[in-house]
C-alpha cells in the first residue's frame, strides 16, 4: 500500500455471500466492471476470503470481500464456512446473492437471519435471471412476483439481475449506494472536537516499530482529520513540547499524544490546556471509549496469578521495549504489585477462549475497522470479561486518566459511575 492509499480499516467493507456458484464472483465482477474474482463453473472456486480494496463511485474507497459457498461440504469446507461467517464481523454492508433458479435455500435463510441478528444493511440479489425460462416481456410479471416472494422470505430489499447479461446491475449499485450506513460524521477521530482555526499540538516520538521515513497510521489519520476540519496541526516530539507550546501565538485547543509518553507530556502540558491520546482518540472513533473507560476499573482489582491478554491487529516486529508485549505488561504489574500473567494474540485473529482471562488490553485497533472492533468489545462483554484499549490503560496506570479523557463527557461519566462504592 501506498502512502497515497487509504487504509484498509478506513475503507466500507461490503462483503458478499451465497451458496457455492450462486454466482458471487459474477456479481463483484460486474458491479466493479473488473475482473477481479475468478469465476468458474466448478462449484466452490472461492476457498478463502478474497479481499479487493478499490475505488467504487460514488461510494468513494471501499474492500469488496468474496466469500466462499455457504453450502460448502466436507471437513475442509466446514473450515471455509467457519471463515466465511468470520466475515460478517467486519461487514459494514452484506450482499446476499440468491440463484434465481433455485430459489431461497435453507443455507440462504441461514445467513438472511444472522445479519439481521448482527444488524447489518443487506441486500439481496437474485441472480442468474438469464436462465429462467421465457423470460421477456410477456411475463415480467411473473418476475416480479419472484422477486416479491423472495424479499418476503428474507426480508429484505432484493435487486433481479443477470451478472453475465450485465442486466439489472445499474439498479443493484443504486441499491448499493442506498443501502449504506450514513455515519461517517459520527465517527470522526478529532474533527468533532475542534473548530476552523483552532491549533492542535501532536506530540509525536519517533517510533521504531513505524516503517522508515513514516509516521504511524493512526498519528497519520489524525493530521487529516485535522486539516479536514480547517484546524492546524503542530507537530513535534516529546523533549521539544515545551518550546513549542512557547512559541505558540495562542493556546491550543487541543494536544495529543503517544500513550508512551503520556507522563511527560502531562507534565509539560499546562493544565488549562486539555490533553489526550491518539490510543484513546481512536478508542472512541473505533469502539466503546465508555466501556474501555470502565474496564480500566479491573485492573485495579487483578490478583497474584490472573491472565490477561493483550490484543493486537497488526503484526509488527517486536522492538527490544515495544508497547504491547513489554512496557504495558511492566506497567500495569508496577501499578498493581501482582504477579499477572499475560496472554498475547496479533493480527485478525481473535482467541475464542477470551472468558478465561481476567482482563483484555486492546490496541487502538487503527488496522480494524469499526464493525470489527465493536465486534471484539461484544465479545469480551459476553464473556464477562472487562476490556481497555492501551491509552486508557497506560493513563490510568500512569495516575492521569481524569484528565485524559477530561475532552470526553460521556466517558468522564462512565468513569465516575464505575467507582467502587
Amino acid at each position: 500500500m501506498s502512502l497515497n492509499d487509504t487504509p484498509r480499516s478506513s475503507r466500507l467493507h461490503i462483503a458478499i455471500f451465497g451458496r457455492r456458484n450462486a454466482g458471487k464472483s459474477s456479481i463483484i465482477n460486474a458491479i466493479t466492471k473488473q475482473d477481479i474474482a475468478v469465476v468458474s463453473p466448478v462449484k466452490g472456486t472461492t476457498t478463502d476470503p478474497v479481499y479487493k480494496s478499490m475505488e467504487l463511485l460514488p461510494l468513494g474507497p471501499v474492500v469488496l470481500i468474496d466469500t466462499a459457498g455457504l453450502d460448502d461440504e466436507g471437513d475442509l469446507g466446514e473450515l471455509r464456512k467457519k471463515k466465511t461467517l468470520e466475515v460478517l464481523n467486519k461487514t459494514d454492508v452484506a450482499l446476499i446473492v440468491i440463484d434465481a433458479a433455485c430459489g431461497v435455500t435453507s443455507f440462504d435463510r441461514q445467513i438472511a437471519e444472522i445479519v439481521r441478528n448482527k444488524a447489518i444493511p443487506t441486500l439481496g440479489i437474485l441472480n442468474k435471471i438469464d436462465l429462467l425460462t421465457n423470460m421477456n416481456a410477456s411475463n415480467t410479471g411473473d418476475l416480479t412476483a419472484l422477486v416479491k416472494k423472495t424479499e418476503e422470505e428474507l426480508g429484505f430489499k432484493v435487486i433481479p439481475v443477470s451478472a453475465v447479461e450485465q442486466q439489472g446491475i445499474s439498479e443493484l449499485g443504486k441499491a448499493l449506494i442506498a443501502a449504506v450506513p450514513d455515519d461517517d460524521d459520527k465517527f470522526r477521530i478529532v474533527g468533532d472536537l475542534i473548530s476552523p482555526g483552532d491549533l492542535v499540538v501532536l506530540v509525536v516520538p519517533i517510533d521504531k516499530a513505524a516503517p522508515k521515513g513514516r509516521l504511524i497510521l493512526p498519528q497519520q489519520q489524525t493530521i487529516r482529520d485535522i486539516l479536514e476540519s480547517d484546524a492546524i496541526a503542530v507537530v513535534t516530539k516529546e523533549y521539544e513540547l515545551k518550546e513549542t507550546l512557547a512559541s505558540l501565538g495562542k493556546k491550543p485547543r487541543l494536544v495529543i499524544t503517544d500513550s508512551q509518553v503520556f507522563l511527560k507530556v502531562s507534565a509539560d502540558t499546562p493544565k488549562d490546556i486539555p490533553l489526550t491520546s491518539f490510543s484513546i482518540l481512536f478508542a472512541r472513533s473505533k469502539g466503546d471509549l465508555e466501556e474501555m473507560v470502565r474496564g480500566a476499573r479491573a485492573i485495579d482489582r487483578l490478583q497474584d496469578g490472573d491472565r490477561v491478554l493483550i490484543a493486537e491487529s497488526c503484526t509488527h516486529h517486536q522492538q527490544p521495549d515495544d508497547i504491547g508485549k513489554v512496557k504495558i505488561p511492566r506497567w500495569i504489574r508496577q501499578a498493581t504489585g501482582k504477579q499477572i500473567e499475560f496472554d498475547f494474540a496479533n493480527g485478525m485473529k481473535f482467541p475464542d477462549n477470551v472468558k478465561d482471562y481476567s482482563l483484555i488490553v486492546h490496541c487502538g485497533g487503527c488496522m480494524m475497522n469499526r464493525r470489527q472492533m465493536l465486534w471484539r468489545v461484544e465479545q469480551a462483554a459476553l464473556a464477562g470479561v472487562p476490556i481497555v484499549n492501551y491509552g486508557v490503560a497506560i493513563a490510568h496506570v500512569q495516575g492521569i486518566l481524569e484528565r485524559a479523557i477530561s475532552p470526553f463527557p460521556l466517558a468522564r461519566l462512565a468513569w465516575e459511575e464505575s467507582l467502587p462504592v
